[in-house]
């Protein structure tokens, strides 16, 4: 993981050269940014491996970024950590309803915060199996990233693509919320569980009345995915 390069946008100076100061003891490359205009000039510029972006910021918000990084084909792969001083529930929905790869809470540790980007970092790396996943007209093709149903391109964030192929490839299985949050989040102990459920339904979204009901929920369990009814 070492090598990456993480973009910081946060307003305060202090703050970015305090996570820049960890983050290149780690052995990664820093960019910083102290608004969103600085943010996305760098992000088109440099193409960072990941971004940490600040909820609150002058001007357009971070939380607005992250909905237009999220929607522009080109940057809707970049990983995406929101740093807030927000600790409430309906906040930290919201950053990861917009995409998010997680949600940080200030303050936080510098040990912490490295340990949480080498696990988006982790989860986020590209498989090894190249080849695409067919179920009747729903295919995922991990080389271009893209899910089409019936030949159309179906619109999914990446945690969601993340879900659907792992459920793809462990077809009829049943997974509790947490064997999936180590699956598809790397393991990551600051996800909660009811975590899974909001991105569930965002794929059973995603998916359509035609495919919905390929994700099943398995009672007392957590959820499978099967072509079986």
């Amino acid at each position: 993981m070492a090598g990456k390069t993480i973009l910081i946008v946060d307003d305060e100076a202090p703050i970015r050269e305090m996570i820049a100061v960890a983050l290149e003891m780690a052995g990664y490359e820093c960019l910083e940014a102290e608004n969103t205009q600085q943010a996305h000039a760098i992000i088109v510029d440099r193409r960072p491996d990941l971004i940490l972006l600040d909820w609150m910021l002058p001007g357009t918000s971070g939380i607005e970024l992250a909905r237009r990084l999220k929607r522009d084909e080109l940057t809707t792969g970049i990983p995406l950590i929101m740093l807030t001083a927000k600790g409430e529930e309906d906040n930290k929905i919201q950053g990861l309803e917009v995409g998010a790869d997680d949600y940080i809470t200030k303050p936080f540790s510098p040990r912490e915060l490295v340990a949480r980007l080498k696990a988006v970092l982790r989860r986020t790396a590209p498989g090894d199996n190249e080849t695409p996943i067919e179920v009747g007209g729903l295919r995922l093709d991990p080389i271009s990233h893209r899910v089409t149903i019936d030949g159309k391109p179906a619109e999914m964030g990446p945690t969601e693509y993340r879900l659907l192929q792992f459920f793809m490839t462990h077809q009829e299985r049943a997974y509790t919320r947490g064997q999936l949050l180590d699956q598809v989040w790397g393991g990551n102990v600051y996800v909660e569980e009811r975590t899974v459920d909001v991105h569930i339904r965002r794929l059973r979204k995603a998916l359509g009345e035609a495919y919905e009901n390929l994700v099943q929920t398995v009672r007392g369990t957590g959820y499978r995915f099967s072509t079986k009814s």
